[in-house]
C-alpha cells in the first residue's frame, strides 16, 4: 500500500465534496419504511418502568401503597432492597429507573394524622424517561392519598413526594439531548460524506479512470474512508466543545474512552456508508440508502424514545444499531464519569459491526470490478 497514492486520493475526495452542491433525491419507499418503524418505536407512553422499593416501613398503610405499585401497569418492582446501601448500585447498574424509599414512620404518622414522606430517587441520565415516569409516580401516590384521606376522616393530603435526581440534578433535558446529538450528527455526516463517494465517481464517469490509475482497491477504500474519519472526528470535536462550553453540559469522564468510542463508531458508520456507495450506481440512490439507514437508525438507538419501551422485536434489531452503543458511550462518559474499564461493553459491539461492515463494502466493491 502505498500511502502517497492513498493521501493523493483523499485530496482529490476532499475537493470534490468541496465543490459539490447539495444533492437532490426523491424518497418513495423509505417513508412506508420508517413509518412501520416510527408508529411502533417511536412511543412516549411508558409500560412496565423497572423500579425498586426499600420499605422500612412494616405498616399496613406502607402495604397498601406498595400494592398500589404492583397492581399498576405503568410499573414493574424489579427490586426490594433490604439495605439503603443496594440504593446506588441499582441505579447505577440500571437495574431500575427510580427506586421509592417508604420511611419506618410512613404508617405511624398516617396514624397520627401527620404528613407522611415518599422519597424518590431517579436516574438523571435519561431525564425525558425520568419526567414521564415521575408524572406517572406521582398520579399513584396522589390516588392513594385521596383513598386515605377518604376512608380516615383526612381534609388534607396526608402524603408528599419528594424527589432527587441523580447524574443530573434539576433533570435537564439538555444535559440528555446534546449528548446524544454529537452522536446523531457524526453518523449523518460520516453517512454523507461516505455513502456518495464511489456512487459519485460511477456517476461522473471517472470510476474506470480511477481503476487504470496504480491505486489498488484497498488503497481506493481507504481514501474514501479517511475523508470520513478526518470530517467526522472534526465535526464531532465541534459539537462536544459547544455541549460543553456554551449549553454547559458537565463533562465527568476521560476524553481517552470518549474518542476511543468516537474512532470505532466512525469506522462502523463509515463501514455502512461505503457499503451503500459500492452498491449504488448514482448518486441518487445513495442517498437515498443512507436516508434509508439513517432514520431507522435514530429512532432505534435510543436518542429520544427509550429502547426498553419497544417491542421485543424491535429492540433486538437494535443490537445492530451502531448509533445505540455510541448513545451511551456519550452520555456514559459525559454524565457519569465513565472510563475505557466501563465502557468495553459497548466497544466490543461496535468492533464487531466495523469489522462486519467494513468487510461486506470490500465485497460489493470487489464483485463491481468484475
Amino acid at each position: 500500500m502505498d500511502w502517497y497514492r492513498v493521501q493523493a486520493l483523499v485530496v482529490k475526495e476532499f475537493l470534490a465534496l468541496l465543490r459539490n452542491k447539495a444533492s437532490r433525491m426523491v424518497l418513495i419507499g423509505p417513508p412506508v419504511i420508517q413509518l412501520i418503524v416510527f408508529s411502533y418505536a417511536a412511543t412516549f407512553n411508558l409500560h412496565n418502568v423497572p423500579i425498586a422499593i426499600y420499605n422500612e416501613d412494616a405498616g399496613a398503610a406502607a402495604r397498601q401503597l406498595i400494592a398500589r405499585f404492583q397492581g399498576s401497569p405503568y410499573f414493574s418492582i424489579e427490586r426490594m432492597p433490604k439495605s439503603g446501601r443496594r440504593i446506588r448500585d441499582i441505579i447505577s447498574d440500571k437495574k431500575a429507573l427510580l427506586v421509592l424509599r417508604i420511611g419506618p414512620r410512613f404508617s405511624r404518622d398516617l396514624a397520627l394524622h401527620r404528613t407522611a414522606r415518599v422519597e424518590v430517587l431517579v436516574d438523571g441520565r435519561n431525564s425525558n424517561t425520568a419526567l414521564i415516569a415521575l408524572s406517572d409516580v406521582n398520579a399513584v401516590i396522589q390516588a392513594f392519598s385521596v383513598h386515605w384521606a377518604g376512608t380516615h376522616g383526612w381534609r388534607a393530603t396526608p402524603a408528599i413526594l419528594v424527589t432527587r435526581a441523580w447524574f443530573n440534578p434539576n433533570l435537564r433535558s439538555r444535559w440528555f439531548i446534546v449528548p446524544g446529538v454529537v452522536g446523531l450528527l457524526t453518523l449523518v455526516v460520516a453517512l454523507l460524506v461516505t455513502g456518495l463517494s464511489v456512487a459519485r465517481e460511477r456517476e461522473a464517469g471517472t470510476f474506470d479512470q480511477l481503476l487504470v490509475t496504480p491505486l489498488g482497491p484497498w488503497e481506493i477504500l481507504l481514501g474514501k474512508a479517511l475523508p470520513g474519519f478526518l470530517i467526522g472526528s472534526l465535526e464531532a470535536t465541534l459539537i462536544i466543545v459547544v455541549a460543553i462550553l456554551w449549553f454547559r453540559v458537565p463533562f465527568m469522564g476521560s476524553v481517552l474512552a470518549l474518542y476511543l468510542g468516537l474512532f470505532l463508531f466512525l469506522l462502523a458508520a463509515i463501514g455502512v456508508g461505503l457499503a451503500i456507495s459500492s452498491a449504488s450506481a448514482t448518486q441518487q440512490q445513495g442517498l437515498l440508502g443512507v436516508f434509508l439507514f439513517l432514520v431507522p437508525a435514530v429512532i432505534l438507538s435510543g436518542f429520544a424514545t427509550p429502547i426498553a419501551n419497544m417491542p421485543l422485536p424491535v429492540q433486538y434489531l437494535t443490537y445492530l444499531n451502531p448509533l445505540r452503543y455510541f448513545l451511551i458511550i456519550l452520555r456514559g462518559v459525559f454524565l457519569e464519569g465513565d472510563g475505557i474499564a466501563i465502557l468495553w461493553a459497548q466497544y466490543l459491539p461496535l468492533v464487531a459491526i466495523g469489522l462486519v461492515t467494513m468487510t461486506i463494502a470490500t465485497w460489493l466493491f470487489r464483485r463491481r470490478l468484475t
